[in-house]
């Protein structure tokens, strides 16, 4: 079996380190393209893996192939590649906003799955959301699943779903890091130092993050938990509250949605 990627961007390197790093196959069945060779000449002398000639080399040698582009080169990229793909080749895709039916009417054959990664990927402790075209067969899910839990855990997903679920885990991120740099800051204003405050700040958002998902326990009733009547944290709530935080988050995963229906 050959993976072949077409773009060594962030999210495509992530892949591909996880890849190498899992032992999943060996470095020579990976296959990489991408326009600006630099990307490609370090992992290609780092590692050992094959660097096509362009991206219809690529498809025609790979079994799968990863779509790891911007969505506004999608296009150009699928009608390069479409006289390569046969109904056994397995096209993944990971940019919001390209639909299976829209790619299928490109390419008119193979095996589609649209997958939505995030960046922690690239530590190992991402999720990617998954939604499969109807001719995918177990043994293709079961592949494609090795691929994406070397980077983290995978969830499935129907296809209409898909793009609210990539506003809550592949937006998220960069709201998270806002909330961080925010903690640290207020860490910083009663006069912590900087790196202090972000570790601390960091460890706490990391640490209640698996104390939603290992207790089970709703989020609500584990802030409760840490809410003591007429104790600090309920001021620092009531302040959240009164500027509105919750809603500000609502209607950022809502218009981080919304921007997906003009991707493309």
């Amino acid at each position: 079996m050959k993976i072949g990627f077409i773009g060594v961007g962030n999210m495509g390197l992530a892949l591909i380190k996880g890849i190498l790093k899992a032992d999943f196959i060996d470095a020579e069945d990976l296959i990489l393209y991408d326009p600006v060779k630099e990307k490609t000449a370090g992992l290609e002398k780092e590692f050992g893996v094959i660097v096509a000639k362009d991206n219809i080399d690529l498809t025609e040698k790979s079994d799968i192939i990863i779509l790891a582009v911007k969505p506004n080169i999608y296009d150009a990229v699928l009608e390069e590649i479409k006289v390569k793909v046969t109904d056994k080749k397995i096209i993944i895709t990971i940019a919001p906003g390209i639909t299976i039916s829209h790619v299928k009417d490109i390419l008119k054959t193979g095996k589609i799955i649209r997958t939505i990664p995030n960046t922690p990927a690239l530590i190992g402790e991402g999720v990617t959301v998954i939604s499969y075209s109807q001719e995918i067969q177990q043994e293709d899910k079961e592949i494609v699943e090795k691929i994406f839990k070397t980077c983290g855990e995978i969830v499935e997903v129907e296809e209409k779903l898909i793009d609210a679920a990539m506003a809550v885990s592949s937006c998220s991120p960069a709201f998270v890091y806002m909330f961080i740099e925010a903690l640290a800051d207020g860490g910083v204003l009663l006069g912590l130092p900087r790196d202090v405050a972000y570790k601390l700040a960091s460890k706490a958002v990391s640490g209640a993050g698996n104390m939603v998902l290992k207790t089970g326990f709703h989020p609500g009733q584990l802030k409760d938990m840490v809410t003591s009547p007429g104790g600090t944290t309920i001021e620092g709530i009531r302040i959240l509250e009164k500027n509105a935080m919750r809603s500000a988050v609502i209607e950022a995963v809502a218009a981080a949605y919304q921007k997906t229906k003009g991707l493309k």
